[in-house]
């Protein structure tokens, strides 16, 4: 048999590298792809409710994304709170006195 007889021969190769070895694995990519079928390519489900694995989507990215905004506008309304709740100082007689010689 021929050396680079077939097309899978001279196809490009994977280009995930082992953690172990450090040596790059030697499958030929898939087409359109940088790595093999055993590394991820066309791998993965739809996102969302199209997900096979899909349970509630409390933790989905618009969930999560929704949960920050809620807290930050929560944070920012107690910092209002707590600005406003703060007892204002009274005048002293000094700052009394310069108001009036001013006027």
């Amino acid at each position: 048999m021929k050396p680079y007889a077939y097309p899978m021969h001279c196809a490009q190769r994977c280009a995930a590298k082992s953690k172990r070895t450090g040596l790059p694995c030697k499958s030929p990519a898939v087409r359109g792809w940088t790595v093999c079928r055993m590394h991820g390519a066309r791998g993965g489900a739809q996102p969302g409710k199209a997900h096979p694995n899909y349970r509630h989507g409390a933790r989905g990215l618009d969930a999560v994304a929704l949960r920050r905004v809620i807290n930050f506008l929560n944070s920012e309304s107690r910092s209002t709170v707590q600005e406003l709740a703060e007892p204002t100082r009274a005048p002293d007689a000094q700052t009394t006195a310069q108001c009036v010689q001013k006027t």
